[in-house]
């Protein structure tokens, strides 16, 4: 006799045809939340994911205004009433799709070639939100919904979810849940399932350094007044030392230290320096010698310049003196820094090192909190058993060095832990041209949703 789960999983995979079509539909939609020109986009793609969830036989679902854009709320209530609530996270923004020239397709015309789909957000995470809904759908139409799922579908991720604190504060009681059921991850290949258990945080900034009052000619005041482009790169380079390792004042305090079970873990994953150099094209690695790649990549922190500006660019020669240069900045954290703290030690840094021939200002871009995960929660369990269903293989754990920093808001705000589980490849092409998605593995991903809730509502 069939069981429920074994229905679901049979609809899921009799309907693949038609969920691919509702992803596309979704991508065709250019919400980019950081370019004004696509507030109506972002609007429309807020109702997308509200009818969406009507379909499904939501209740209460609202799109419910910020000081930004909006987010999308509706609930799907369990078949027992004693059954957990999951709070299901996800965004319907995307990053900007430039440089154009680079896309083999047009980025909002989602094209499938080979076995991947092509289009800006079918990774990132537009077809990460799709596979929870198809799971749900799946269970739904197989007559017992296991959990009650709530859904927070922002559309601010793409710019660090800068409303979604406040936002969070004043619905509170609106999005108490178990735990929170994060989309926005991946797994290591196709047949390397992995379950992200840490994140790094964030703290960027923009740093301006003045010299003159106005451009001047460089080869009349050359030597007798301090070039700000100089000064800068000075500055930053006196940041970190030969090895990465970072040199703002205090910084380290607060870093948590391996311990060799961690470290013993992290040897499993099977990512070597072969990985790195493959991924990336770099010529050689570069960091902390007394770290492996993985361990710096992912559970040290970092300081990196994003961007650059000073004096003239063009084609050709422009001999100046730039009245100002300005970087941009970012610290990727690790538990258990604190953002706000990074910038108080990047002025004190400043402070002792500046030369008076400058004057420099530092504004705080953002910031999030890094987080780690409890590896033996009830949920943590459902999840590594669905994943070794469909896989036949037991679940890597990986750390990640990216930041999400609506997990680390919602465990300070909501009080709840986040599960980080997605199904995007390594070479999906985040925030580049030709992003994509592997679709063998979107949908077992699909199926790996059904097993989980299916063992969340029997637990």
């Amino acid at each position: 006799m069939k069981t429920h789960r074994d229905t679901a999983i049979q609809y899921a995979r009799d309907h693949r045809s038609r969920f691919l079509e509702d992803v596309k539909d979704f991508l065709s939609i250019p919400s980019i939340s950081t370019d004004p020109r696509h507030k109506a986009d972002i609007q429309r793609a807020a109702e997308w994911v509200a009818q969406r969830l009507r379909e499904l036989g939501a209740q209460d679902v609202a799109i419910m205004p910020t000081e930004g854009h909006p987010v999308v709320y509706g609930v799907i209530p369990a078949t027992r009433s004693d059954a957990p609530t999951v709070l299901m996270y996800g965004h319907y923004d995307v990053q900007p799709p430039d440089p154009l020239d680079l896309w083999e397709s047009p980025p909002f015309e989602p094209e499938v070639r080979g076995e991947n789909l092509y289009a800006r957000g079918a990774a990132d995470m537009k077809g990460q939100i799709m596979a929870v809904l198809a799971a749900i759908e799946s269970l739904l139409q197989s007559g017992e919904m296991p959990v009650t799922m709530k859904f927070l579908i922002e559309g601010e991720e793409e710019i660090g979810s800068r409303h979604l604190p406040s936002f969070l504060k004043a619905h509170k009681d609106l999005f108490a849940c178990d735990f929170s059921l994060n989309a926005d991850s991946g797994i290591l290949g196709p047949d390397l399932p992995a379950i992200t258990y840490a994140l790094r945080g964030l703290a960027a900034f923009e740093l301006r350094v003045y010299g003159p009052d106005h451009d001047l000619h460089s080869g009349i005041y050359g030597g007798v007044v301090h070039n700000p482009a100089n000064a800068l790169a000075a500055l930053i380079a006196g940041m970190q030392d030969a090895h990465g390792r970072i040199t703002l004042p205090g910084f380290y305090d607060r870093v948590r230290s391996l311990d060799e079970a961690e470290r013993q873990e992290l040897a499993r994953l099977p990512i070597d320096e072969t990985f790195w150099l493959k991924q990336t094209g770099v010529p050689a690695l570069y960091g902390e010698p007394e770290f492996s790649p993985v361990e710096r990549a992912s559970l040290r922190p970092t300081l990196d310049v994003n961007g650059l500006h000073a004096g003239f660019s063009g084609e050709g020669i422009k001999t100046i003196i730039p009245s100002m240069a300005t970087a941009k900045i970012s610290s990727r954290l690790v538990p258990d820094q604190d953002p706000e703290e990074v910038y108080e030690q990047m002025k004190q840094y400043l402070e002792e090192h500046a030369p008076p021939t400058i004057r420099w200002e530092l504004d705080y871009l953002a910031g999030a909190y890094p987080v780690i995960m409890d590896l033996n929660t009830p949920w943590m369990q459902a999840l590594v058993d669905a994943m070794t269903r469909v896989w036949g293989k037991r679940p890597y754990f990986k750390p990640e060095g990216a930041t999400v920093p609506i997990v680390g808001f919602m465990q300070r705000l909501l009080e709840v832990d986040s599960l980080m589980v997605g199904f995007i490849l390594p070479d999906a092409n985040l925030h580049a041209p030709n992003e994509k998605l592997h679709l063998p593995t979107w949908y077992r991903g699909i199926e790996t949703y059904i097993h989980f809730l299916c063992n969340l509502g029997t637990s």
